[in-house]
């Protein structure tokens, strides 16, 4: 469905007619960056599938050994194609563009903020604080709040909550409210029914969600960019994490102003026109959305049938199928969200991350889709279907290990000297090593490209930024068996026909008790002991190898409850700390105000998106 384009109005650094485009986004060098990280990655998968089959053929290869080769080759692929993007993304991207002054009316812009059962005295803070900051920017931008909260209490501590608000409906800032009875298509549904409602009036919707805060002046700046250029149907931020305080809320925060950067700026190159969204903390034009992004309910009964749960990257993919650019660029600052704050919070969510990502099965062969979109279908499936292959991995290795028959050394009939098979070892250890490399490389790369750049400043200088990545990789490493178990079930769950439907998570969680965490954790550790015992019997010679995966299942509870907690100490420190943007000073200072309102306490209203 190719739309035409309006007329251009406004030019910043181009003219009228085709935008100069950046230069990480020309065509050519977006197929050249896309081929050389399908390369890196291809030449990573091969490597590691002959290195397993060398291995298997000096002790005689089996359907054991046909199967975990197979394995091998989907997660290492993986993993060098996560590597690649941080590898292509290394290289500093050129300075923001240039935006000058819009020289007539600034375009009707709106702020949606949907919500869900949200903390309302929350939601009332973030307003306040971004509506000072659009007014000290001079940026004319309405706010819409979407609720599709159903329970009448939180309706009504919701208004309460809200109501200092509604005195800014007078002049350049005005804020809107509205109530759905009709719930349908959650979140994407909500802002749907906006833009068919109320979209005319406006050129522009800045999409966020409950917990997003952006500066008044990042808003102008996106507005610049899109009136720059026509083309452009959807420009996407890289939000940064705020607001952590448990020591795994710290090292996410810490990862995504650190490592996500580098790995955005590789997105951005090899997504090039193509880009992504997140569904929160992005400019779009309400003509493309409304000409492209109208999401239907799939055919059939969940899990992969009714409402698209993982709605932005087909509305990103529709917009491109559209014929509109869309941009994702990690250098506009200004743009910030929360984090989950421990692990259950984190699972909850991507759990329903799972189940919308393995619904784009049904939509590989969807009419007019450009390759590369399909492309991103197939990286969002493989992100958890491979959970399910390193576990299968891990599988076959022991059962091909528990099932190897005693070694014959006189395989001939009057042998006077032994044979003794072929030895592993070797192969096994350079297997690990290479799947190691795939997983520490990228991030030594990033420290040290930071360090060159003097990025480290922002983060307590060189030496405490490298005992942050120190420390943000073992975390990262202890946690991963737990995450693997979690999202190998969320996958089983889907793949039976189990639907997650779109479950609550509390903003502000936060710490758990012992309690809570054998409740949640007791079923890994269970199978952590059950796979130990089994191979110390079975395969003892392959402990070793399983020790640093079956040591945090079995201690899985402790790791949930003990990551919830918060740190005091100056690990994980991030810039946005020690330079606080002003429209989160504000917040946080709205909320240290509020914070003994009587009859709404902070975090006593769950969200469901």
């Amino acid at each position: 469905m190719l739309n035409a384009r309006p007329s251009c109005i406004w030019s910043a650094a181009s003219s009228c007619g085709t935008p100069d485009l950046q230069p990480h986004l020309r065509p050519l060098r977006t197929r050249l960056n896309r081929a050389g990280a399908l390369t890196f990655a291809a030449l990573c998968t091969v490597t590691a599938a002959a290195t397993l089959t060398q291995a298997g053929l000096n002790a005689g290869f089996d359907a054991w050994d046909a199967a975990a080769v197979f394995l091998i080759a989907i997660t290492t692929g993986w993993l060098a194609w996560g590597a690649a993007q941080a590898f292509v993304g290394l290289p500093s991207l050129a300075p923001l563009p240039r935006v000058g002054l819009i020289t007539h009316a600034f375009p009707p812009t709106a702020i949606l903020v949907p919500i869900c059962n949200e903390n309302p005295v929350e939601v009332c803070a973030r307003v306040q604080a971004m509506h000072m900051s659009l007014q000290k920017a001079g940026v004319p931008a309405d706010f819409a709040i979407l609720s599709d909260t159903s329970d009448p209490d939180a309706l009504i501590a919701e208004r309460i909550a809200l109501a200092p608000l509604f005195p800014l409906d007078d002049g350049p800032n005005r804020v809107y409210y509205r109530v759905r009875t009709d719930r349908y298509g959650r979140k994407a549904g909500n802002v749907e029914e906006f833009i068919r409602k109320s979209g005319g009036n406006y050129t522009y919707v800045v999409m966020l969600d409950a917990d997003s805060l952006m500066e008044g002046e990042t808003i102008r700046h996106m507005v610049h960019r899109m009136e720059g250029n026509p083309g452009i149907g959807l420009l996407q931020t890289l939000p940064k994490i705020v607001g952590a305080n448990s020591a795994f809320g710290r090292a996410m925060q810490f990862s995504a102003s650190f490592h996500s950067p580098v790995f955005a700026r590789g997105l951005a190159r090899m997504q090039g026109q193509a880009g992504p969204f997140w569904g929160h903390n992005a400019i779009a034009r309400v003509r493309a959305v409304s000409q492209c992004c109208g999401l239907p309910e799939l055919s059939g009964p969940p899990p992969f049938g009714g409402t698209i749960l993982s709605h932005d990257y087909v509305e990103a993919a529709l917009l491109v199928r559209g014929g509109w650019q869309v941009e994702m660029d990690p250098r506009i600052e200004g743009s910030f969200e929360e984090g989950p704050d421990n692990l259950l919070a984190f699972a909850r969510r991507d759990r329903r991350w799972c189940q919308g990502n393995l619904q784009h099965i049904r939509l590989l062969n969807a009419p007019g889709l450009r390759s590369w979109s399909r492309f991103v279908f197939v990286q969002g499936i493989l992100s958890y279907l491979v959970s399910l292959a390193w576990g299968a991995f891990l599988i076959v290795s022991m059962l091909s290990a528990a099932t190897a028959g005693t070694p014959n050394y006189f395989p001939n009939s009057y042998q006077l000297f032994p044979v003794f098979p072929d030895d592993r070892t070797f192969q096994i250890i350079a297997l690990a090593v290479g799947v190691g490399g795939l997983l520490l490389l990228p991030k030594l790369a990033i420290f040290a490209e930071s360090v060159a750049v003097r990025r480290t400043a922002g983060f307590g200088g060189a030496g405490r930024a490298f005992a942050s990545v120190l420390s943000e990789t073992l975390l990262t490493a202890l946690i991963a068996p737990l995450m693997l178990m979690y999202q190998s079930r969320a996958v089983a769950e889907v793949l039976s026909g189990r639907d997650g439907g779109w479950p609550a998570t509390a903003r502000g969680e936060g710490r758990l008790t012992m309690l809570d965490g054998w409740r949640s954790g007791q079923w890994i550790t269970l199978f952590g002991v059950a796979v130990t015992i089994f191979v110390m019997q079975a395969a003892p010679a392959l402990i070793v190898w399983l020790l640093p995966v079956t040591i945090p299942m079995i201690i899985a509870p402790l790791l949930i409850t003990v990551t919830s907690w918060r740190i005091f100490t100056s690990v994980f420190r991030v810039p946005q700390e020690t330079a606080l943007s002003p429209v989160v000073a504000d917040y946080r200072r709205r909320m240290a105000q509020d914070a003994g309102m009587e009859g709404i306490p902070n975090g006593a209203i769950t969200r469901s998106a």
